[in-house]
């Protein structure tokens, strides 16, 4: 028997990131990409969608549900018949076998099997290949960021230039300034710029001594204020992320000499990201000078005290169409690939003082790296 063997994808393009990269057309309903043994793509969709689809994916032949139903009809369910669509347009094209990645739905796989293509998984298809970032994701990564940085200086500015109530809480106006507060404001700043903010974090105080908590209730002077923004881009789907601390007012001796270990530890981490190098050897450079500065790495534990201060986290992250993406800069992480797109964001937590934190993003080179940021470092804003 000749065996021939087709790359399947499938599902909804909103959620499934590594089909829309594949094709580069959006739509909110089933879609299915099938990369034929003679090098050309398939692309199976609703039929109200093929005009657009027609001029705007990346496929050679496009067509509906309905130009591959089977002899018993498609079903009425749409997802169940997108999937018959799939199996049968397989069987037309004399496809045997069939290689999926990570993401394929299993109703798509027992559809294949029920018409005798037997079905294996590439589970590096999608994850690698989304890796390497060609010119046209890295525009719209450093567009994103661009736009993310603009969001960051107008909330760092404005802690750093609030009013102060008696009781040392922060005022923009005559209202009391909140991480609520400032977060819409970094919302509303963002949705007029046609970008999508999911919840960011505004963390003061001693909210910021644990590195993901949101932040809630007034800001105060004083107090190191984490601000992390990783916005999506509505227009071209793309990502920024940027982390940055402020302080209003006087800075004390414990925040700054943490601040001077971040900075100094994400510079070290950034002068030796190029291909070739581990995401472990570049979290490892972050960890021996947070230590050289006398901070530690983990968690603290029960018996640890209030100011026990250290870095819990890995070193950064790839990112893309999702905010967190392979690489992983930690330990086991793998050697970087020319044209990955990573975050630098080494911090320090305590639960008596707080946090500070400070995030770059950076394309990967065959010789070093290009940092998309050109923000201030530093705590004061003002």
């Amino acid at each position: 028997m000749n065996h021939k063997t087709a790359r399947v994808m499938a599902g909804n393009a909103s959620t499934n990131k590594s089909l829309y990269r594949t094709v580069r057309f959006m739509v909110h309903d089933a879609m299915i990409a099938i990369d034929l043994p003679d090098g050309t793509r398939t692309l199976i969709l609703r039929e109200i969608e093929m005009d657009r689809a027609k001029k705007h994916a990346r496929a050679d032949r496009v067509y509906g549900y309905s130009d591959f139903a089977p002899s018993c009809g498609l079903s009425g369910d749409r997802e169940t018949g997108a999937a018959q669509a799939t199996a049968e347009c397989l069987r037309r094209n004399g496809i045997t076998n069939v290689i999926g990645d990570r993401t394929l739905p299993l109703l798509y796989v027992d559809e294949m099997q029920a018409a005798g293509i037997s079905v294996e998984l590439d589970a590096d298809i999608g994850v690698t290949d989304r890796r390497v970032k060609d010119d046209e994701e890295v525009a719209n990564l450093r567009a994103a960021q661009k736009v993310t940085e603009e969001a960051m200086r107008m909330a760092c500015e404005t802690v750093a230039t609030a009013s102060v109530e008696n009781d040392g809480s922060l005022l923009v106006g005559d209202k009391i300034l909140s991480s609520e507060r400032l977060r819409t404001m970094i919302d509303k700043f963002l949705l007029d710029r046609n970008f999508f903010n999911p919840p960011c974090i505004v963390a003061g105080g001693r909210d910021g001594g644990d590195c993901h908590e949101l932040g809630s209730g007034p800001l105060f002077t004083g107090q190191p204020v984490i601000i992390d923004i990783f916005p999506l881009d509505k227009r071209s789907m793309y990502n920024g992320d940027c982390t940055r601390t402020v302080v209003h007012g006087e800075i004390t001796f414990e925040v700054q000499n943490m601040h001077s270990a971040v900075v100094a530890s994400k510079a070290a981490a950034i002068s030796v990201v190029k291909a070739g190098v581990s995401g472990e050897e570049i979290h490892l450079e972050t960890l021996r000078v947070l230590q050289e500065h006398g901070f530690k790495e983990g968690l603290p534990t029960e018996n640890d005290p209030e100011s026990f201060c250290s870095m819990p986290h890995g070193t950064g992250h790839g990112i893309g169409l999702d905010v967190h993406e392979p690489p992983l800069l930690d330990r086991k992480g793998p050697a970087l690939l020319t044209g990955d797109v990573v975050t630098i964001e080494p911090g320090l937590y305590s639960r008596a003082i707080g946090g500070v934190r400070v995030e770059d993003m950076v394309l990967v080179t065959q010789s070093g790296c290009e940092n998309f940021n050109c923000l201030p470092e530093g705590l004061v804003w003002s």
